[in-house]
């Protein structure tokens, strides 16, 4: 289908209006105002509003954050709660075993951080952005890379609204822009549907190891105030995962009676019939996770997938045109459980390769001051200093735990060795050779089904757009993954949005696109890898309310 779209040009456009793209745009209007110069910055957000698609723990760490608005404070951010307390438990499933805080590596230590919500910190970042002059556009879904006559990145094309499911324009049809720049920053967050695109084009991830996934599933409750210790940190390993399946939970206290709870699951799990929605519910249910929560609200639920392979999982960072910032990277450190930090890092790093090259009137070549920059930075001794974290942790919960251990605190991180990262679609078993696992219908107090917690995400999608969940082989559902895996989607994802139907003429897979959180996971953890994720029309999926 042949569409005219109108077109306009900017110095730097910047895909994703997460910590790394707003970073990015604010760095890049601060060196221009103080060299006295014009530069016109574009950042899009497929979100309704900036912040709404963002879902973290979260902690973070305020370094890179003060290096980019040293005046945060007086500024207004919202980092409310500085962190009072750690805790560290190992979970059996009635039990649990504090790790002695002396004992800790450096990188469990929360003292100096906050426990924040990161989608009004994002918020507050996008209101910086717009000050400073960044044209800033939410409800625009970059849909399509652009491409000039010389093969580089040139921008990208935001989708169009109004197509009906075949795709054709509807009577209500709005052909997207398309949005041209001398260089184009990708800061879509982890898994980007675009970024995955460059990654393959450019053979960006020649050399590194595949990326491997957690996903994170969340809620925010409300709590009575003799349970809430505002400041408190509360990290877990242990049940209800088996030891053998890399899983963790937390519990953060923030400001107002409000706690963060939410559960992690490694995506390279073996048994099919494992649902990390489900775990995350029997979590609730450990006598030192409900302490917190009986007598409370549940307020908002979200789940998000999350890039753990670290340094060694890495892609090149630069090609012809632009730069992956951010999670579209894989910059989050797993074994802080923080990814804030290094998103602002990152595309400040690549703001100021940006603006280096626009000075010396460069367009559209490779910023190859900007991995540079990262090789020099505290960011890259951070994640090299734990760069084995994730792949001992597939070792086993108490054998990773105990060499992760050695090899911070005997080591401190210089190891010489570095351990390798695989891929996580390829490690689930049949079915059949796998324990089923019996979980405990939801009591609509403590733990909830996927339809009520997607109903608290305030997630829509319009029903008559073409479906945003691709497949790439349509018997593959049922003639794979429901006969060998016994369709492991329907467990995987945390929104209920994959459902085996079974009629008189057979099984059928049915997609319920319209409860679809954004999560990434099917795109990650589809056995044969047949799912691809790309996005919907601008402005649709979850509305995260400070998540």
């Amino acid at each position: 289908m042949s569409i005219e779209r109108e077109s306009m040009e900017f110095d730097v456009l910047i895909v994703g209006g997460g910590p790394a793209g707003l970073a990015a745009a604010i760095r890049l209007k601060q060196l221009a105002t103080a060299k006295g110069q014009e530069l016109s910055v574009c950042l899009i957000e497929k979100a309704a509003e900036i912040g709404a698609h963002i879902l973290s723990g979260a902690v973070m760490d305020p370094k890179a954050l003060t290096e980019l608005i040293p005046d945060w404070k007086e500024q207004g951010a919202p980092l409310n709660t500085e962190v009072t307390e750690d805790r560290v438990l190992f979970l059996s499933e009635t039990g649990a075993r504090q790790a002695p805080n002396g004992l800790l590596p450096d990188c469990f230590v929360n003292h100096g951080n906050y426990i924040v919500r990161l989608g009004n910190v994002v918020k507050w970042l996008g209101e910086q952005a717009e000050a400073a002059g960044v044209e800033v556009y939410p409800g625009f879904a970059g849909a399509e890379i652009l491409f000039d006559d010389k093969g580089a990145v040139k921008g990208v094309a935001t989708g169009d609204m109004g197509l009906n499911r075949d795709g054709t324009p509807g009577p209500h049809h709005q052909p997207g822009m398309e949005l041209h720049a001398k260089y184009t920053l990708f800061a879509e967050g982890c898994r980007g549907h675009l970024g995955k695109q460059l990654e393959a084009k450019f053979n960006l991830r020649e050399g590194a190891d595949p990326q491997t996934y957690g996903i994170g599933i969340k809620e925010l409750w409300e709590v009575r105030p003799e349970n809430h210790r505002p400041g408190l940190v509360v990290h877990t390993a242990g049940w209800p995962m088996d030891n053998a399946t890399y899983g963790g939970g937390f519990v953060y206290h923030l400001e107002d009676n409000l706690v963060a709870v939410g559960y992690v699951v490694g995506l390279n799990y073996e048994n099919p019939h494992l649902s990390p929605f489900e775990e995350m519910q029997r979590y609730k249910t450990h006598p030192e996770i409900r302490k917190y929560l009986e007598g409370g609200k549940r307020l908002a639920y979200g789940a998000r997938a999350i890039a753990a392979g670290g340094l060694q999982s890495l892609p090149r960072l630069i090609f012809p045109g632009g730069a992956l910032i951010g999670d579209d990277a894989g910059f989050l450190n797993a074994a802080r459980i923080k990814g804030s930090h290094a998103a602002i890092k990152s595309g400040m790093l690549a703001a100021e390769a940006a603006f280096e090259a626009l000075a010396k009137e460069r367009e559209r070549d490779a910023l190859t001051a900007y991995p540079a920059a990262f090789r020099d930075s505290w960011l890259y001794a951070e994640l090299h200093k734990t760069r084995n974290f994730k792949p001992y942790m597939k070792k086993g919960l108490y054998l990773g735990s105990l060499l992760f251990g050695i090899d911070q605190v005997v080591f401190r991180g210089k190891a010489p060795w570095t351990l390798r990262n695989s891929a996580d679609h390829d490690k689930l078993k049949p079915a059949a050779e796998c324990a089923k696992i019996n979980y405990p219908k939801p009591d609509g107090v403590l733990t909830f089904d996927r339809l009520s917690s997607v109903f608290l995400s305030n997630t829509n999608h319009e029903e008559e757009q073409p479906c945003h969940l691709q497949l790439k082989d349509g018997a593959v559902p049922i003639a794979i993954n429901l006969a060998k895996y016994d369709a492991p989607e329907q467990r995987y994802c945390p929104a209920g949005v994959y459902e085996i139907v079974h009629e008189e003429a057979g099984p059928r897979l049915q997609i319920n696109a319209q409860n679809c959180v954004h999560c990434k996971t099917c795109d990650i953890k589809d056995p044969t890898q047949n799912i691809n994720w790309v996005v919907p029309q601008g402005g649709e999926g979850p509305i995260y309310q400070g998540m």
